[in-house]
């Protein structure tokens, strides 16, 4: 990326009605953006997975406008303001639909430099796919980064995920979501994990069981550049080579695509200590869709 002045910026909750029903987040806007990403954060979290508290040194947002990037990291629907009306969005064409009312609502009339760019981890994927691929903005998109994902689990993963349900997390999950626990700031977890009420919205239940079949009609419909990242350390997915390569094909309508692992990282590739290393690949990427 081209050098340019850094911009403090301190991100900031918002809140704005659609419908009705609150839709929240965290944002840092800067004036004259070279693009405006949008994060949407995975499982049993809110946008605190991008911006958590005590660690601004893994701060997206943060580290977006210091670069030149308005930054968006939204509460999925269900999650974070809005989740006392989770059930209203099973229907996915309606989260779908919620997503970019709130971003134009949050963002206003505010410049979006090149355009939007989405992120998702983990969960979160399925919804920037369908923001991709399924509504007629999705054309309009510089791209899209999916990480914490995939089409096939590792071994150990499938036996324990096994034995999950909507109401029974199964022994083992920790294990496979923040180890190795040295690549992780200590209680960072606790800092953006739910930990009252419903961890996640029912739906979540269906698309986890689903992904499989999901994920591939899904992707074979995005027509706008994608990368897809995982770590090194991932024990959910499949990070060998094969089975990168397994997922990149699966977009042949999109352009192109970038497959990513990332060293010293695991599944929860914002919060770890190379967080920061991380989140400046997404930005160079992204510059690299804006040139």
């Amino acid at each position: 990326m081209t050098d340019r002045p850094a911009v403090a910026v301190e991100p900031a909750p918002r809140v704005t009605l659609v419908d009705g029903v609150p839709m929240s987040g965290v944002l840092a806007a800067v004036p004259a953006p070279r693009a405006t990403i949008v994060a949407l954060h995975g499982g049993a979290t809110t946008a605190a997975y991008f911006h958590p508290p005590g660690h601004p040194e893994l701060s997206l947002p943060r580290l977006g406008a210091a670069a030149g990037f308005t930054v968006l990291a939204l509460d999925r629907p269900g999650f974070g303001a809005s989740g006392a009306f989770a059930s209203e969005f099973d229907d996915t064409t309606r989260r779908v639909d919620m997503v970019y009312r709130a971003i134009d609502t949050i963002l206003g009339d505010r410049d979006r430099g090149a355009g939007l760019f989405l992120l998702a981890h983990s969960n979160g994927s399925e919804l920037v796919l369908r923001m991709a691929g399924e509504h007629p903005q999705g054309d309009t998109l510089l791209g899209i980064e999916i990480s914490g994902t995939g089409v096939e689990q590792q071994p150990n993963a499938r036996a324990i995920l096994a034995g999950a349900t909507a109401e029974r997390i199964p022994t083992g999950l920790r294990e496979l979501l923040w180890e190795p626990a040295e690549l992780y700031p200590d209680r960072v977890a606790g800092a953006v994990r739910i930990t009252g009420g419903p961890i996640s919205p029912g739906y979540e239940a269906t698309l986890v069981s689903s992904w499989g079949e999901t994920f591939p009609r899904l992707a074979g419909a995005v027509r706008v550049p994608v990368r897809y990242s995982l770590g090194e350390h991932e024990r959910v997915w499949r990070n060998d080579d094969s089975a990168m390569a397994e997922v990149a094909a699966l977009f042949g309508n999109a352009p192109r695509v970038t497959v990513a692992r990332h060293r010293n990282a695991g599944h929860n590739l914002s919060l770890g200590h190379t967080a920061a290393d991380y989140h400046q690949s997404v930005l160079s990427y992204i510059q690299e869709c804006i040139q």
